[in-house]
């Protein structure tokens, strides 16, 4: 297997890894399995006696992804700012997971950019915003945890099974289980190798797959029964789900994930959209929306993303927001899906 990592700026990793005392990891808003396994690896190879570590996420993560190890040690800027903020000033060294624009960690990330500590990148999306002393950005990986493995193993074999298990989490749920992002061989050699080192593939999968609850459920067959629309002529579907239908299920963080992936089951179907409406918080007018893309073969999604939504992301697994009614982020899909949409 190759290594596309560039060994120099692996060096350069090392060299700031292994100079630092106070690190913070930081991960994207609405952090997923590939956020928060990416993150987690880092921290479980960075954490030492000598080496304090710190993870922050924006905002909660989903409780299907608390067995994560240490994952009880996350701090969730949205609930615990003050000593986010503290850990944030006092860092000298920052690694970033995930994202590719500190606009993507909000608040957080404008306190990051206050500190001129170093900071490494470790993304897979395109167009990186250059802010990063050490960049490893490849938007062809399935995953920021396909990057972190590459980068690891160029600076010393994975040994840490901890390591291996938050890997393991990100490629699979980054990849809907290997389902999309997924053709390259070197993948599977990556999945070998961290099998190798203990992950129990079946109960990874049964801890993020398999802990539903049954509001979880109701919800998901509303949203299928009620709320999904088929536009045949561009074998487009679109599912929306207001705030006030997420609290009727009593909506946790997470509940919606693999929603977006479900009408791309139906034959002739080839391009999915969900948008979930956030309430407005403090400060904040307008409610924000959140919107996934997705779609089969060379059918891309995320130029559409990012040139209507202001996101981004792989060519078939993309995401976006905007501020406004979910009413009006309708209006803007349904003015703009036949520029993006193939009519096939």
């Amino acid at each position: 297997m190759t290594n596309p990592i560039d060994i120099s700026l692996a060096q350069q990793a090392a060299s700031l890894f292994a100079e630092a005392h106070r690190v913070v990891v930081l991960t994207h808003v609405g952090p997923d399995g590939d956020a928060m396994g990416s993150a987690l690896a880092m921290y479980h190879h960075l954490s030492s006696a000598e080496r304090q570590v710190t993870v922050i996420v924006p905002n909660e993560f989903p409780a299907f992804l608390g067995w994560l190890p240490a994952a009880d040690k996350v701090l969730v800027y949205e609930k615990n700012a003050e000593a986010c903020n503290a850990a944030i000033a006092n860092a000298d060294l920052f690694v970033c997971t995930d994202f590719n624009d500190p606009k993507r960690i909000h608040a957080a990330g404008e306190k990051m950019m206050e500190n001129k500590a170093p900071k490494v990148l470790i993304d897979h999306h395109l167009n990186p915003v250059d802010f990063a002393n050490v960049m490893f950005s490849d938007p062809q990986a399935s995953s920021a945890c396909e990057i972190v493995y590459r980068l690891l193993s160029a600076i010393g074999p994975i040994q840490s099974h901890d390591v291996a298990v938050c890997l393991y989490t990100g490629l699979m749920t980054d990849t809907g289980n290997f389902s999309f992002n997924s053709n390259n061989p070197d993948l599977y050699e990556i999945v070998a190798h961290l099998l190798r080192l203990g992950v129990n593939k079946d109960a990874v999968y049964n801890a993020v797959f398999n802990q539903y609850s049954s509001d979880r459920m109701r919800l998901t067959g509303f949203a299928l029964y009620r709320k999904m629309r088929i536009f045949p002529e561009y074998h487009l579907a679109l599912i929306t789900l207001s705030a006030d239908e997420l609290d009727q299920y009593h909506y946790k963080a997470g509940d919606t994930e693999g929603l977006v992936n479900m009408p791309l089951q139906i034959a002739d179907v080839y391009y999915s959209v969900y948008m979930r409406e956030e309430r407005p918080k403090p400060g904040t007018p307008r409610p924000r929306i959140r919107i996934s893309f997705r779609s089969q073969g060379d059918r891309p999604v995320n130029i559409w993303a990012s040139e209507v939504f202001h996101g981004g992301g792989h060519m078939n697994a993309s995401g976006g927001e905007m501020f406004g009614t979910i009413n009006q982020a309708v209006q803007l899909f349904e003015q703009s899906y036949p520029k993006y949409v193939k009519k096939d």
